[in-house]
């Protein structure tokens, strides 16, 4: 490859025709791709083998005639060889694919009552308390502190359901303002197998414990004659609403048409407005598509068309929607709508499986929606597909930056999983072949990260690796809060081509905007200056944008105004004998030291303990060294120098 390479530049500057060649790429770069250049290379092939002919006549027959035309065909054989060998150098270099793994956080010999059985949702409250629910089949749903995982105790043994097979306690979320109401909702399979929605309460007094005498229930959906295809996933919408898939009402093929039928509400996406009212109620929201008077079509039908849509999720930052409908007989299918074009669609079951006729296919009545064709399917068969379709998330957290933005599905029968690139088409998934056995569900943290559940009693953490990392190491991130505005440093190593720093701040660490732009110059120490009009708690990451468009997000950091303390916490800057006392208003948990190319070369815990703290470092080398306080996802740091 080195050798193409150097030849391709020697003949790019001995030869003028390739210059023509160059400048001829540069303006047809979109148009060209793979079939033009095998189509270049053949030509020119073809065109070196009637050179050789010719050459070999030349050596017998001295005509000028003849041997001008052979000066001539060569110099245009070289620049057809330039074409395909500039257009390779020419292009951006090809990114990694993302790798995934699952670490396993939960598992069903876990010990202090923290096992699990049959998990089948993993959900957050939403209020601050970074804390995971974990919903088992059976009734009870279990509370356990995010980072690092570990158990609570059981918040709510949900009463009334039926359980095994498809049947059982399926999903639950809580209020939008459930940090202030107390509020959380449930969806199950009853005594008689019948769809229930209850909402249940948490007093005040025992955050980690709902009321299990507070259910109410405000819904039920009668689902007679057969116990599987029960939909089963409750999500609010940023609108404020619940909505919630629901399955056609089980057995095969859909036969009393009522993912079609607008007078039951088994087979469709349904979204109402439960409010906080007491008694337990729902009202109808005035833009629901199917309100005309008379029409025969139940109110709370937002979409039709679905066959069993156990998973389904919003994107948290563009709250579009991803609906995974598990299929029939040969199809499994993930349908995706923007925000803003969810509403009176139909998803085509039981005409549609996937994007193919279902049983030679039939007409979709007129008045229940648009046809909305899957984004995707894939085939009944374990090597490239499966059987159960699981939806999940599309990746909004920090911790693994190679993927955020795709969206990542699963197979409960394959065990295979698919990352889908931002943007994507059916063409662009990637697959990771019998990577998971018994997946149930994925879960989303408060902080964006993600988590899967498998019924074998397992849950796990998503962790992305192997993505090719931009061209710069980013050695730390922190911020300081000021009157009016709000400090932030980061110090990074082995910067090369690297575009700029975008700054990006949030009031809630989910929906980002960007504060500024800082170029990228080379250095290994950036400033910027962030103007806050009122003291709260902000959080802040960097957008790391590499010169081909590339780009990586660093760790979210929190800046508080109660994160006021001295800049320079640390004495002396120039350490001489091994000694620095840090002076801290504020309570932090470890200090550490990182040398300049981010490794972690001392720690100690100080556990909160705040005033002047004198340190005795290890024999370091000389040079810089960063002295980073931590805390909470806070960071504060200060350069010193070892002489």
């Amino acid at each position: 490859m080195v050798d193409t390479y150097l030849s391709a530049i020697y003949i790019e500057q001995k030869n003028p025709a390739c210059q023509t060649s160059l400048v001829f790429f540069h303006r047809h770069q979109k148009k060209c791709g793979g079939i033009i250049i095998d189509a270049l290379l053949v030509l020119t092939l073809v065109f070196l083998l009637y050179l050789l002919r010719l050459h070999h006549l030349l050596l017998h027959f001295k005509n000028k005639r003849m041997i001008n035309f052979y000066t001539a065909a060569k110099t245009i054989c070289l620049s057809l060889l330039c074409l395909p060998v500039i257009f390779l150098l020419q292009m951006p270099p090809l990114r990694a694919q993302p790798v995934i793994s699952f670490n396993s956080v939960i598992n069903n010999t876990s010990p202090t009552g923290g096992a699990v059985t049959n998990p089948i949702d993993i959900v957050n409250a939403g209020d601050g308390t970074n804390r995971l629910f974990i919903v088992q089949q059976g009734g009870i749903i279990k509370v356990y502190n995010q980072s690092p995982v570990s158990f609570i105790g059981d918040f709510l043994t949900v009463t009334g359901i039926t359980s095994g097979g498809e049947r059982g306690l399926l999903s639950m979320a809580f209020h939008p303002d459930y940090k202030n109401n107390g509020y959380l909702f449930v969806y199950y399979t009853n005594a008689n197998g019948d769809i229930e929605l209850a909402r249940y309460h948490t007093p005040a007094a025992t955050p980690n414990a709902a009321d299990p005498n507070s259910k109410q229930v405000l819904l039920t959906i009668p689902h007679p004659g057969q116990s599987n295809h029960n939909g089963g996933k409750l999500n609010f919408g940023a609108d404020g609403y619940l909505y919630f898939a629901t399955g056609d009402g089980g057995g095969g093929g859909d036969v009393p048409n009522n993912a079609q039928t607008g007078s039951v509400l088994l087979g469709k996406m349904l979204r109402i407005n439960v409010g906080i009212t007491e008694p337990a109620a729902y009202t109808i929201p005035s833009d629901n598509p199917f309100l005309a008077p008379g029409d025969g079509i139940r109110d709370e039908i937002w979409a039709f068309g679905l066959r069993n849509p156990f998973r389904w999720s919003f994107d948290r930052l563009t709250h579009d929607m991803w609906i995974a409908d598990v299929g029939q007989d040969a199809w499994e299918e993930v349908n995706f709508r923007t925000n803003g074009n969810t509403s009176g669609l139909n998803y085509g079951w039981h005409c549609k499986e996937g994007t193919h006729d279902y049983n030679g296919g039939c007409a979709l009545s007129a008045g229940v929606g648009v046809y909305a064709p899957p984004l995707l399917d894939y085939p009944h068969d374990n090597a490239t597909g499966g059987f159960a379709v699981i939806g999940g998330y599309v990746y909004r957290g920090t911790l693994s930056p190679a993927i955020y933005g795709y969206y990542i599905f699963a197979d409960e029968v394959s065990s295979n999983v698919w990352l889908l690139p931002p943007n994507g088409a059916a063409v662009d998934t990637i697959e990771f072949r019998n990577a998971l056995a018994q997946i149930s569900s994925f879960g989303e943290g408060e902080n964006g990260e993600l988590y899967v559940a498998s019924l074998g009693g397992q849950i796990y953490n998503v962790v992305a690796t192997g993505n090719s990392a931009l061209p710069v190491k980013l050695i730390d991130f922190s911020g300081l809060a000021k009157t009016g505005f709000n400090e932030l440093d980061w110090h990074t190593s082995n910067e090369i081509q690297l575009q700029q720093y975008q700054i990006e701040y949030s009031p809630d660490g989910i929906h980002f905007e960007q504060a500024g732009v800082v170029a990228a110059s080379g250095s290994t120490s950036y400033h910027f200056t962030h103007t806050v009009t009122t003291a709260k708690k902000t959080y802040y990451r960097l957008k790391m944008v590499d010169t081909d468009g590339s780009f990586e997000y660093s760790k979210v950091i929190i800046v508080s105004p109660t994160s006021t303390a001295n800049k320079n916490f640390v004495a002396p800057s120039v350490v001489s004998n091994g000694m620095i006392s840090v002076t801290l208003d504020d309570a932090w948990t470890d200090l550490q030291i990182i040398n300049m190319e981010g490794q972690l070369v001392y720690k100690e815990s100080i556990n909160n303990r705040t005033g002047k703290i004198n340190i005795q470092l290890p024999s370091l080398h000389t040079g810089q060294y960063l002295v980073r306080l931590v805390a909470d996802g806070r960071q504060m740091t200060q350069k010193i120098l070892v002489p």
